[in-house]
């Protein structure tokens, strides 16, 4: 994996900084168990501004976008089922599609998420499947090994505690492939927060996932964010 990892490495160190405060730039402190994981669905699933789906469609794909491609091209074929949790107005899987990627699936709990999607990718919207809602509540209806990836890029951070569960209905809806792209700049337990509203709690992905019977093959740390690559042992 090393030879692979290194391209990867490169993308990410020359990563232009953001034009708007980092997430990582605010100080951490313990979790404050007054805000619920209601709270924090009711603040994502009204977002508007900064990192709302109009936000994230105005930037479009990035490096991460970049990124998650050059993983899958290394890992899959381009007819694998693929499912971005917390898809936000699409760029990363507009990217895949694309780069021949078909078979698309998001889901996002940000109501104006798809209205966004379909307008700035409409052939995007018009032949992938997409879900407005949350997380934990889809993954529930979701057959085991139903789609060959999964991803996630800065969105699994945002999950309260309350709904930890939902990590091993991820394990078990994915038949190859999990990436986390998630910001592991605090230790694990605690939390800062993008604004008064929005908590970005710390974990440790790796063991979140192997705990949930995945294998960590390869990780990369970049300026903001680790990214890690989970498989399903055979």
């Amino acid at each position: 994996m090393a030879d692979r990892s290194s391209g990867w490495l490169l993308r990410l160190s020359v990563e232009p900084p953001s034009p708007h405060p980092s997430r990582q730039n605010f100080p951490s402190s313990p979790p404050d168990f007054t805000v619920d994981s209601t709270d924090i669905r009711d603040e994502w699933a009204e977002r508007s501004g900064e990192y709302s789906p109009a936000y994230y469609a105005y930037y479009g794909a990035d490096e991460t976008s970049e990124l998650v491609q050059s993983i899958l091209a290394e890992h899959v074929e381009q007819d694998a089922a693929v499912l971005e949790v917390g898809c936000s107005s699409g760029r990363h899987l507009a990217a895949l599609a694309e780069a021949g990627y078909s078979d698309l699936t998001g889901v996002d709990i940000n109501g104006d998420a798809l209205d966004v999607l379909a307008e700035t990718y409409p052939d995007l919207a018009a032949t992938g499947s997409f879900h407005a809602m949350a997380i934990e509540e889809f993954v529930t209806d979701v057959a085991d090994d139903t789609y060959d990836v999964v991803f996630s890029v800065e969105t699994l951070q945002h999950l309260h505690p309350d709904v930890d569960w939902a990590f091993e209905e991820l394990s078990r809806i994915v038949d190859d492939l999990l990436i986390t792209v998630e910001n592991e700049g605090g230790d694990p337990g605690e939390v800062n927060y993008v604004d008064d509203n929005v908590p970005l709690y710390y974990r440790d992905w790796n063991a979140v996932f192997t705990d949930c019977g995945l294998t960590e093959v390869d990780s990369i740390d970049g300026k903001r964010d680790t990214v890690r690559i989970f498989q399903v042992p055979e």
